[in-house]
């Protein structure tokens, strides 16, 4: 890997790491039933149409976060397949800070695209 892929995944990795509370936040938000990591994960990845942009590793440290600022809040449940999953449901908090960081995102978005289009 020369200096320039490296610059750009580490462009990217900050992007992602900026954006994925707000991606998790937003997931939970259209969900009519709590969802367990695995199961945004794939959600993610089935949405996303050439690589994933938020890894399975990067995931459950947000979730928890997100869930420890009060955003999230999470049961555990048994499962009949395996271990037992943590499931995330977003709080009344969370769907605030969502609409306010949708529209924080969306200013920081026309901003860059105005200056990346001259």
């Amino acid at each position: 890997m020369n200096d320039l892929d490296a610059i750009a995944k580490k462009f990217q990795k900050e992007l992602n790491a900026g954006t994925a509370s707000l991606v998790l936040l937003s997931v939970l938000s259209r969900s009519r039933k709590p969802m367990y990591g695995y199961q945004i994960a794939k959600l993610l990845e089935d949405s996303s149409s050439d690589q994933p942009m938020m890894k399975q590793g990067t995931l459950y440290p947000v979730l928890r976060s997100l869930e420890a600022s009060g955003l999230l809040s999470s049961s555990v449940e048994p499962s009949v397949s395996g271990p037992p999953r943590r499931y995330y449901t977003i709080t009344d908090d969370g769907r605030k800070t969502l609409k306010e960081w949708t529209q924080i995102w969306q200013q920081t978005k026309n901003f860059a695209d105005a200056i990346l289009e001259g």
